[in-house]
């Protein structure tokens, strides 16, 4: 289990519907649907009594309700404490929805900026747009420009992704494939994905994902089994390309597999903040 399973577990307690909470986490019904079904399967038992549409706690989900809500208020602390620290260091506060970005970033300022130090944190759309909007964030790492005179946007990068297939798959000699004709296939998965994962679970629900934490792990189970995977074309996934060294790389053609992350600022934010969102909006 995760951090924002358990912020989805606390939605759907609260909002006491599926498709309520789903709403108010801006991610689809069935992507909810199955992350709560996860979270039970690995808990081992159901966490809500079905009535109809509203689901109720049961007695398994209110003692799972108070320990997540524990958690949640730790992992809160935790991060208030952090924020303490950036303030009084040069280090800068950042959200972002992907990692692939974060790591562009990271770049540029080291090329820039040697002496900053960045936090990060992987959160939600919404979540980082609200950070930065109401100054949780220094910078943030979006899917689109925010239109508010109090908040600067800079387009930093694009990322596309494609599907590594073995040889003598019935779509590896493909020039592009969509994600229908991909659904119900079983990938290798990486874990700290950020909204990609999401991208997974709403456009391929018939799709079984094997998961992994570890990086180095992940990269040798993508040499040596024979289970499709993802790669993309950002520079910080170039590691994989002797992975898929002998296997076709097929480009997914839907919009769903192609995002442009812009960083996000408020115009009034910290000089070292200001510093680095012009140059990269130079660059």
């Amino acid at each position: 289990m995760d951090l924002e399973q358990l912020r989805q577990f606390e939605t759907i307690e609260r909002e006491g519907t599926v498709s309520v909470a789903a709403r108010a986490l801006h991610i689809s019904q069935p992507a909810l649907s199955r992350s709560l079904g996860r979270l039970e399967n690995e808990l081992g038992q159901p966490l809500f009594d079905r009535a109809g549409r509203r689901l109720v706690l049961n007695d398994a989900g209110r003692v799972a309700l108070e320990h997540v809500q524990q958690i949640l208020r730790a992992e809160r602390a935790m991060r208030d404490a952090l924020d303490d620290v950036a303030r009084r260091t040069r280090a800068l506060r950042v959200g972002t929805v992907a990692p692939a970005p974060l790591w562009r970033l990271t770049a540029l300022v080291t090329e820039r900026f040697p002496g900053l130090v960045l936090t990060s944190q992987m959160l939600a759309k919404a979540e980082v747009e609200t950070g930065v909007v109401d100054g949780g964030l220094d910078l943030g790492i979006g899917l689109r420009p925010i239109a508010l005179p109090a908040v600067r946007s800079s387009r930093l990068m694009v990322e596309n992704l494609s599907v590594v297939l073995p040889p003598g798959h019935a779509l590896a000699s493909r020039q592009s494939v969509g994600v229908a004709e991909l659904d119900g296939e079983t990938f290798l998965l990486l874990k700290d994905i950020g909204f990609w994962r999401q991208v997974c679970d709403q456009y391929l629900p018939h799709s079984v994902f094997i998961v992994q934490e570890d990086h180095a792990v992940f990269k040798e189970m993508t040499r040596s089994s024979l289970l499709p995977f993802f790669i993309t074309d950002a520079p910080s996934f170039s590691d994989f390309s002797t992975s898929a060294s002998g296997r076709a790389v097929v480009p997914i053609r839907d919009t769903a597999a192609h995002a442009t992350f812009y960083l996000l600022a408020r115009t009034d934010c910290r000089q070292e903040a200001e510093n680095l969102f012009d140059w990269v909006s130079r660059q």
